[in-house]
């Protein structure tokens, strides 16, 4: 049953990161990139389909489904503080 609950996760997170960039045709969001947002204004970031695989990243997004789910438009909202965000993006890109 974990098994089928894990790729179930998967398939979602996999759904969301396509319709979050297919926002990006519209906005100029490179090929494999996404849009999130951050922090209390809701900064957007755009962010490569491969951090998706960065545990850290992984964990931000779990937080997201907990607190906000998936299942809105506007793209995936991370429950962070911006300074925190960034310094896990400095972490991620070195």
């Amino acid at each position: 049953m974990g098994i089928i609950r894990k790729s179930n996760k998967a398939a979602g997170l996999k759904e969301i990161v396509k319709r979050c960039s297919s926002f990006g045709k519209k906005e100029d969001v490179p090929k494999g990139h996404f849009p999130v947002y951050v922090g209390e204004k809701r900064r957007r970031y755009i962010v490569p389909i491969a951090w998706l695989d960065h545990p850290e990243f992984k964990r931000l997004l779990h937080r997201a489904e907990e607190e906000f789910g998936f299942k809105h438009e506007m793209g995936i909202t991370i429950p962070c503080e911006e300074v925190v965000f960034q310094s896990l993006t400095a972490i991620i890109t070195s």
